[in-house]
């Protein structure tokens, strides 16, 4: 069947739609939604708490009388404002809670418009059963050359030079928004909910190639506040690892290049004791703790190639990211 004909998909036929909208209230959308979606709710947060409350309350008939004038409503304003300029050709996908009456609702209105407009069978909660679902089986099709290092041995930048060389990266930290250890967390920028974590994960296994290896940072089951997928994370611990070396003196001055805003509230006075007090973290707990970690739960840690790095300037990163595509591209 012709795409033009489909007025009900599956999550499979996501990226074949122009546009993705989530009709869903602001809320719902910020708890999870399709990566890349677009929130056109056909009803906001108050105005889905009061119909909902009406049905609940006074009656079915009045509930679905107010909630039908706020929804033509919306849906004309997003026409206007968010629509205008989408040409004929325009192909958006539109979902809802479960595929029921929101998404029906503003897809209706887009196909009478002249637009190719389908909805996701099953809504919100089919993708969320899909993306669980292929967060179990999807890693075992990766091989994972795992980057492991002491703390303060630049692994992200590493994945990031690696990432501009070509090589395929996944970058939980980024997507986790933190850096993994105790002071990881990034100073204005919260991290997202759990499920919201889970589609970033999905959506990047769904850009990587099976073919290539993937470079990604060794992890622990958390990532500040989020759960690592847990078949992701054993496919990670059976992968290549790579060690970084990298001289503690270098450590100490990254750490406190990155970690700064952190370090002026634990020590408010001169640089010298900002490295007195990193050099203590890093010797009696940062260390050994990653040591026993590592060693523990990635199966070929101990037979890691070591990378040895002086420097961790974008220069060195760079060198060190070509050196290794290099010898195994």
């Amino acid at each position: 069947m012709e795409l033009k004909r489909l007025n009900a998909v599956t999550v499979a036929q996501l990226d074949a739609f122009d546009e993705v909208i989530d009709v869903r209230s602001p809320a719902e959308f910020a708890l999870d939604h399709v990566p890349a979606a677009v929130n056109c709710p056909v009803l906001d947060d108050a105005e889905r708490a009061h119909v909902g409350t009406l049905y609940k309350q006074i009656s079915p008939f009045d509930a679905k009388k107010i909630g039908a004038a706020l929804v033509s409503k919306n849906i004309a304003q997003h026409i206007e404002e968010r629509f205008r300029g989408r040409g004929q050709g325009w192909r958006p996908l539109v979902y809802c809670w479960r595929g029921g009456q929101r998404s029906a609702a503003m897809a209706h209105v887009l196909r009478q418009v002249g637009w190719d407009a389908a909805t996701l069978e099953g809504g919100y909660r089919a993708y969320r059963r899909e993306v669980m679902a292929q967060l179990d089986e999807t890693p075992q099709c990766f091989r994972f050359r795992v980057v492991c290092g002491a703390t303060g041995s630049g692994k992200s930048r590493l994945l990031a030079a690696l990432a501009a060389q070509g090589a395929q990266v996944l970058d939980l930290e980024c997507l986790a928004r933190h850096r993994g250890s105790l002071l990881g967390e990034l100073p204005g920028e919260p991290q997202p909910s759990q499920k919201m974590f889970d589609s970033l994960v999905w959506s990047a296994l769904k850009r990587l190639d099976p073919a290539r290896p993937v470079f990604v940072e060794a992890e622990s089951k958390k990532i500040g506040q989020l759960q690592v997928p847990a078949k992701l994370l054993d496919r990670m611990r059976e992968g290549e690892c790579l060690r970084l070396e990298v001289p503690l003196p270098e450590r100490m001055r990254f750490l406190i290049e990155e970690y700064r805003h952190f370090l002026e509230k634990l020590a408010q006075t001169e640089s010298g004791a900002w490295e007195e007090l990193v050099a203590d973290l890093l010797v009696t707990h940062y260390d050994p703790s990653y040591l026993r970690a590592a060693a523990q739960n990635y199966l070929h840690y101990d037979e890691a190639q070591a990378l040895s790095l002086e420097r961790l300037d974008q220069t060195a990163m760079a060198h060190a990211a070509t050196e290794l595509l290099k010898a195994r591209p």
